[in-house]
């Protein structure tokens, strides 16, 4: 019989109760979320793509996760889309059906950044951060780089991004929730410069793909320019997948892997026509993947359930063991990620309402595994739909194709004014080419999908109930659409607003409180006064004043506090240095504690030193 020695009974047994107190404990797992920015589905190795080797990182990823092969996100453009996903609401129920945010105090429900927070995760953002909340700016306890400086295309800036964030939510003695929204494919793809020529990139990723091997989507014309683009496409997907690698580096090296909920999908389609900014089948199918460990099997494969991403949200909280704080449209697959099934889920629901330039072409829509119903209330053979797909080379190059070719003709025709119904067997027909809502064989299937749709409409309260139910009748249609025209504001009017908005929202910091009085010139050596002349009305009360001198160069000499309250004048006397950098000098007056907290700050124009 084996002896073993009192050392090593102790040390088993120290390493039992270490791993009985952390299960009864029940530890917080951490969560990342992951987004690609403007990916289609099946641009992804394990969705499909026929192009080798786009995402070995993601295909990694889903190796060691459930996959779900029938997920869908409710919107086709960007900031939409993500609010949906992280309050759990419709658009037409969170107020975001656009890009224009709404004040924070209308805000009357909860997002994922509020309620993990409140429940004690540390949170962080990094990328897409204004669109990922109703408003802004929103109180993430830490914001992952400037958005507006960040070289987000950058893949090794992402594991540093996770690095960071991990490392602040230790520090933070609190498990992470991060959000790391990656910025590829977005456009500017890789490379890809005006009018579609190819410029230098430093961000080079690990493969660069050509024109000639990469696959044309079914929806688009096989055609060099086309080729061209879809070229730059695919290597920013790659290059987004580089970025999915160094995350999952960072988190590894972390030592948090294992206790790490992972969710990733991209937000919507590729950003080209029939995809973007449109509720086709490719405009809303998203690469869903979900690593819970313990929970989730490795490399499993789910091809039953319909999933909304306005489902996440629920689900998150159910994961994260967080009571719901009610109000959702959406409702927990947590059970789908255990191994249950949720038989209910056979249909997504889609819609749209503004693009990024305000133009208001509402459209809504209903899918299940085999068939797709949209409707499109402003479609009048007229009126044109535009969006962020309109200006790329593809767009632009069907164009010039549709002059001398009928079928591409019909295309853009169909893209540029869409029509008030359609209908695709999406099992056959993925792409969406051939629209079979006037087959009389197909009339029963469409009114099962029209009667689903109006269902779900009246359920979530969506004001487009009444011009659906009026679809047929062509005025009322137009009627309607005229009236939300005429509230549509343009890209250049909504940005005058927001301007307008914050600066109404900003503190409002009450002048000429202080005015100085120094002398026209000093002397090394001597001593200079300032007259600080104060009008600080009653409800001020007492306020810190602060006066400073600085040197030539702008650097602080001597600063000097003073209380005040009322009207009076008080003088402050300064030693001159005997030495002075660049022989100027110049008074300020200050009053608060700091800039941060400032009513009034004025600076003198430097003074000679003699």
């Amino acid at each position: 019989m084996r002896r073993y020695s009192a050392a090593m009974i102790r040390l088993f047994s120290c390493a039992l109760l270490s791993l009985c107190c952390s299960v009864l404990s029940g530890a917080q797992p951490n969560l990342l979320i992951i987004t690609a920015d403007d990916m289609s589905c099946d641009s992804v190795g394990v969705y499909g793509c026929k192009l080798k080797d786009t995402t070995p990182n993601m295909d990694k990823l889903a190796a060691q996760s459930l996959r779900f092969n029938q997920a869908h996100v409710v919107v086709g453009n960007c900031m939409p889309s993500r609010n949906v996903m992280w309050s759990g609401k419709y658009p037409h129920n969170n107020g975001i059906e656009g890009f224009v945010p709404i004040p924070r105090e209308e805000k009357k429900y909860p997002v994922l950044g509020e309620i993990v927070k409140d429940a004690g995760w540390f949170t962080g953002i990094r990328h897409k951060v204004s669109h990922s909340t109703p408003y802004s700016p929103f109180p993430w306890d830490i914001v992952l780089g400037d958005e507006r400086k960040d070289n987000a295309k950058n893949p090794p800036s992402w594991g540093k991004a996770a690095t960071t964030g991990i490392e602040a939510a230790k520090k933070a003695g609190k498990p992470f929730c991060l959000l790391l929204n990656i910025a590829d494919p977005h456009k500017p793809f890789y490379a890809e410069g005006k009018g579609g020529k190819t410029i230098p990139d430093d961000n080079v990723p690990s493969r660069v793909f050509t024109p000639e091997e990469v696959p044309v989507p079914g929806f688009l014309p096989d055609d060099p320019i086309v080729r061209k683009e879809l070229s730059h496409y695919y290597s920013s997907v790659r290059r987004a997948d580089d970025s999915v690698g160094e995350i999952l580096a960072a988190l590894k090296a972390s030592g948090q892997d294992e206790n790490t909920i992972i969710v990733f999908l991209s937000d919507h389609g590729m950003p080209l026509p029939f995809a973007k900014t449109q509720l086709y089948h490719h405009s809303s199918r998203t690469p869903l993947m979900i690593r819970w460990p313990g929970v989730t099997k490795a490399g499993a494969v789910d091809d039953e359930h319909m999933i909304s991403t306005v489902d996440l949200l629920p689900t998150i909280l159910d994961m994260l063991q967080i009571k719901q704080p009610g109000g959702f449209d959406g409702s927990s697959f947590a059970g789908v990620l255990r191994g249950e099934k949720q038989p209910e889920r056979t249909m997504v629901f889609k819609e749209h309402n503004e693009n990024s330039g305000g133009q208001n072409t509402p459209m809504r829509a209903v899918q299940t595994k085999d068939w797709l119903y949209i409707f499109s209330p402003w479609s009048n053979g007229k009126r044109i739909m535009t969006g962020a797909t309109n200006g790329t080379s593809t767009c632009r190059q069907m164009r010039v194709l549709a002059k001398s070719n009928e079928q591409i003709a019909g295309r853009i025709d169909l893209f540029d004014h869409r029509v008030p119904e359609e209908a695709y067997e999406v099992r056959y027909d993925p792409d969406a080419l051939t629209n079979l809502i006037a087959k009389p064989e197909n009339a029963a299937q469409v009114a099962a999908l029209e009667k689903a749709l109006e269902d779900w409409m009246v359920r979530t309260g969506d004001p487009l109930l009444e011009v659906f139910r009026k679809r047929e009748d062509a005025a009322f249609r137009e009627s309607y659409i005229s009236n939300l025209e005429k509230q549509q504001v343009s890209r250049k009017d909504r940005k005058a607003n927001k301007a307008e908005m914050k600066k109404a929202a900003a503190p409002k910091k009450p002048a000429a409180l202080i005015s100085l009085e120094h002398p026209e010139s000093v002397t090394h050596g001597q001593k200079a006064i300032v007259k600080l002349k104060h009008n600080l009305p009653e409800d001020l009360g007492e306020k810190p004043i602060q006066i400073t001198i600085k040197d030539g160069s702008g650097a602080r000499i001597e600063r000097k506090e003073v209380m005040a309250s009322g009207t009076g004048v008080i003088e402050v006397t300064f030693d001159i240095p005997a030495e002075v950098k660049g022989k100027k000098i110049s008074f300020a007056g200050l009053v608060g504690k700091s800039i941060k907290d400032t009513l009034q700050h004025l600076q003198s124009e430097p003074v000679p030193v003699e």
